[in-house]
């Protein structure tokens, strides 16, 4: 064991605590949760991570978090946020047309990312400020607007330009605000391993240098916040939103070849899950040729599989339709399209999208390995550990509180 991760365990052990500490005294919480994007559970077990290693030591690590379908970068961080599917929260995929307003959302499109309307539910940091609580934000999806006209006390307007190290040193001047300013609940986001895993695949060894990365940065984290002297009343949770699967040129699916244009009112969504909506009178001849196209699921979102909890939502349209793993959907007019080496929205059973889930403090057990859960139980977890009344959700404390000292 090197010096660095024996000191990283000792600073662990001053964050690390078996008392249970009393709902009524708010004050005493601390909550950070990080995510780290299209973090797949076993890139531990590929990359040099003694950082997180150490934490599964003193802390909890879970077998995996599993993302809600579409296992994709908006819906499942708003998932988290509110304990919500995306069929109920309403951010459906990374992009998706409103059939009500006629409205677009798109990642990229700042107008709709800050409108109010697409969003529903309570995220954690509203139902936090509904108690008196600070709250800070860095990049969490929502964040960047009013939700129930509540915004965090403090936000960041998306920039991917800002270093994590940046990152890092904005959550430690937070924590170190005077107590009437300090955020009680700070959100983060790192656009990484995501990003490299993308344009290189989960299997490169620029992705698991990345991931090597990360777990420095975590480490610094820590060590910064085990100088605090409340370090002990601080609880942080490291996980992701999905994991990523591996693609390649020859399995590529041209849908445009396969379903006329003048068939379809409109696709959104993006590879490998897309939402389509038919023009009037041509629903069952769109749908009847994509249950003939190999390697393609399709459902009718009248009769979508129990399990993905989707398709009830008008913005889903009228078909979805869910590449198999490793393949992708072309929906564009050239033929020599690939969506890089990497990507995720598939089916959330598969091991490949499932994220990995890390959490240290006094509200977690010592040395526990916890089962693997669905990410829609973050909202209550982070509820029960603030000592708050989660707003309406889809997600079960009892699914989670194993990990929890009580």
């Amino acid at each position: 064991m090197t010096n660095k991760v024996i000191f990283f365990l000792a600073a662990l052990l001053l964050l690390q605590t078996s008392c249970k500490q009393s709902k009524t005294t708010n004050d005493a919480r601390y909550l950070i949760v990080l995510s780290m994007d299209g973090f797949r559970k076993d890139y531990t077990e590929k990359s040099n991570t003694p950082n997180l290693d150490s934490i599964a030591l003193i802390g909890v690590r879970a077998e995996g978090i599993l993302p809600a379908f579409p296992s994709k970068t908006f819906p499942n961080h708003y998932t988290m946020a509110t304990g919500l599917y995306p069929d109920h929260h309403g951010i459906v995929n990374n992009s998706f047309m409103d059939p009500a307003t006629g409205l677009a959302y798109k990642m990229k499109d700042s107008a709709a990312r800050l409108n109010p309307y697409f969003y529903g539910g309570e995220p954690i940091w509203v139902t936090a400020s509904k108690a008196g609580l600070k709250t800070a934000s860095f990049y969490w999806v929502g964040s960047e607007l009013p939700i129930k006209d509540i915004q965090p006390d403090y936000w960041k307007k998306y920039d991917e330009s800002v270093s994590f190290e940046d990152r890092i040193d904005t959550l430690i001047y937070w924590l170190k605000l005077p107590k009437k300013n300090r955020p009680q609940l700070i959100m983060c986001y790192f656009h990484e391993p995501d990003a490299i895993g993308h344009k290189l695949g989960p299997e490169s060894n620029e992705t698991l240098l990345m991931v090597e990365y990360i777990d420095k940065l975590i480490g610094d984290l820590c060590r910064k916040i085990s100088m605090l002297p409340y370090a002990k009343k601080i609880d942080l949770i490291f996980t992701s939103d999905h994991g990523m699967a591996q693609l390649s040129e020859d399995r590529v699916i041209n849908m445009r070849e396969i379903i006329p244009d003048e068939w379809l009112e409109t696709t959104m969504g993006e590879n490998p899950v897309f939402n389509v909506g038919a023009k009037q009178g041509y629903l069952d001849s769109v749908f009847n040729r994509l249950q003939k196209t190999e390697h393609v699921k399709s459902w009718k979102n009248s009769d979508m599989l129990e399990r993905y909890h989707y398709g009830t939502n008008p913005r889903t349209l009228d078909i979805t339709v869910e590449a198999d793993l490793g393949w992708t959907i072309n929906w564009r007019k050239s033929n020599n399209y690939l969506y890089a080496q990497g990507t995720h929205g598939y089916d959330p059973d598969y091991p490949e999208m499932h994220a990995v889930f890390y959490a240290v403090g006094p509200s977690f057990k010592k040395g526990y390995l916890h089962p693997a859960f669905d990410n829609v139980n973050l909202y209550v977890l982070m509820a029960e550990i603030l000592g708050l009344e989660p707003a309406p959700n889809d997600g079960d404390l009892e699914k989670v509180i194993n990990m929890l000292n009580r």
